[in-house]
């Protein structure tokens, strides 16, 4: 009878000691120690931007701005970086890979911006048309149904 005592004693330390076990990643699950090499990225990065830069002077730079003419170098591009950042033991994207592309950005695309439509109300015979035509036919579908409503004996 004590010794059964002393097993439910053990358990919870037992079960603490499991835990620890497994919180400690003895359990097989690989913990990431390394930590970002971001002189290593700030290294290889450039080399992106160079091959970005070979493959933009393909498309004729009036059309730059057409994301169709060079989606799949862009393409490259970034995963070009993403590769780089995670081989440096780095997330992506950081602030030091943003400024990078924010940078390719500003030496190819800086010409890029975006128009704005400016609307503008029609002329006034247009718009006076486009005004009277539903206040004239809201006006002539309450006077029938007045209308019709009064004369309840052809209905």
């Amino acid at each position: 009878m004590e010794a059964q005592g002393s097993r439910r004693r053990q358990l919870p330390v037992l079960l603490l000691w499991v835990n620890g076990l497994m919180t400690l990643g003895f359990t097989g699950a690989r913990q990431q120690t390394e930590f970002c090499n971001e002189s290593l990225m700030l290294e290889k990065l450039p080399a992106c931007g160079k091959s970005f830069e070979e493959m933009m002077k393909k498309v004729d730079s009036k059309k730059w701005c057409n994301l169709t003419e060079f989606i799949m170098y862009y393409d490259n591009f970034t995963q070009c970086t993403e590769r780089e950042a995670n081989n440096a033991s780095c997330f992506w994207p950081n602030p030091l890979a943003e400024g990078f592309i924010t940078g390719i950005h500003k030496q190819f695309f800086s010409n890029c911006t975006s128009e704005k439509v400016h609307w503008e109300d029609p002329p006034d015979e247009i718009l006076i048309t486009l005004i009277l035509i539903p206040v004239m036919l809201t006006c002539a579908m309450i006077t029938l149904v007045v209308w019709c409503s009064k004369r309840s004996d052809i209905l």
